[in-house]
C-alpha cells in the first residue's frame, strides 16, 4: 500500500535550501519515492492554514517512508534542511 509524505516548508535561506533540494531528490529515489507536488501554487480552501511550499511525496509503503526518514542516506540533507527551513512533515497510508 503506498504512503504520501506531506511537508509544509517554511524556507527561510533560499539559497542553502536549493544544496538540501538535490540531496534530498537523490536520496528519495533511492528509497523508492518520488515527488508527486514540489513547491507549487497553493491555497487553502477551508480553516486558516495558510500553506507555505508544499511538497508531497509517494513512497510504496509507510514503512519504506519511515526507513528513507531515519536513513543515514538522508541525514545529511535533513541537517541541510532544518539549517535553511522550518518543517512540518507527516506520513499517511493512502489506499
Amino acid at each position: 500500500m503506498p504512503a504520501y509524505v506531506i511537508v509544509d516548508v517554511e524556507v527561510l535561506d533560499p539559497s542553502g535550501y536549493e544544496r538540501y533540494k538535490a540531496l534530498a531528490t537523490e536520496s528519495i529515489a533511492r528509497h523508492g519515492g518520488r515527488y508527486l507536488a514540489r513547491g507549487g501554487r497553493a491555497v487553502a480552501l477551508e480553516g486558516e492554514r495558510v500553506p507555505r511550499r508544499l511538497v508531497v511525496l509517494e513512497f510504496p509503503s509507510l514503512d519504506a517512508a519511515q526507513k528513507w526518514h531515519a536513513s543515514e542516506d538522508y541525514a545529511p540533507a535533513k541537517a541541510l534542511r532544518n539549517a535553511h527551513a522550518r518543517t512540518e512533515m507527516v506520513v499517511v497510508e493512502g489506499l
